[in-house]
């Protein structure tokens, strides 16, 4: 995908010249790094999760393994840079000697990325992030997590169901976690409701732990 060319000129040259028009230009240029970053990982996985997780916790030693048996399988793993379970997955492929990368925020007080990130690429626009994050995997992975996490998962899955993007493998790992909300949108959204189809309660997988997923993934994943 490529945003140079006449249409991107011609948006540009529609905007008045000003604010407006700089924020356009900062926009465009923004997603032409974001997409020259991404263009040569071939295969990727990326990984969500909490910042919070601490490497004492279940969830983020799934995850330096997970990650790890992806690296050694050949998949490059790509996170948002920070700590908890971004941390735990770049670990993870740095210590299988894979391909360990992330796509950052510029915050302020400026958001450092994790000891385990070799590859990084820092955006100054969130939803640039978000775009780059959801373009950039052939597989998408999430842990346990708060709001970001959930916002990151419902995004990928209503992008699959509306057809925008190709069904992709959406893993979620942890039972104990995913179900209670699973089980509200198959009771309250698919039976009671009718407000998503059956065949939507499909887009994502559940499995309990690193070594499910992977098998899990081995089997779904197509390779060129």
């Amino acid at each position: 995908m490529c945003f140079t060319g006449p249409r991107i000129e011609e948006a540009l040259e529609a905007v008045p010249e000003g604010i407006e028009h700089e924020r356009m230009q900062k926009i465009v240029e923004e997603f032409q790094r974001g997409f020259h970053f991404l263009r040569d990982f071939g295969l990727a996985v990326s990984v969500f999760g909490s910042s919070r997780a601490k490497p004492s916790d279940r969830m983020y030693k799934e995850a330096v393994l997970l990650a790890s048996l992806l690296a050694k399988d050949g998949f490059a793993v790509i996170t948002g840079g920070g700590p908890g379970i971004m941390e735990a997955a770049n670990k993870g492929a740095v210590e299988a000697g894979g391909r360990s990368a992330a796509i950052n925020i510029q915050l302020p007080r400026e958001q450092q990325t994790n000891p385990y990130v070799k590859e990084s690429v820092a955006l100054y626009y969130f939803f640039i992030r978000k775009v780059m994050l959801a373009f950039a995997s052939d597989v998408y992975i999430f842990f346990p997590g708060g709001f970001g996490t959930l916002d990151e998962m419902f995004e990928l899955v209503t992008l699959v169901q509306t057809k925008k993007i190709k069904p992709i493998p959406i893993i979620l790992v942890d039972r104990e976690y995913w179900t209670p909300l699973l089980l509200w949108i198959e009771h309250e959204l698919y039976t009671r409701r009718g407000a998503v189809g059956k065949q939507d309660l499909e887009i994502y997988h559940l499995v309990d732990n690193a070594q499910e997923a992977f098998e899990l993934i081995s089997r779904m994943v197509v390779r060129p």
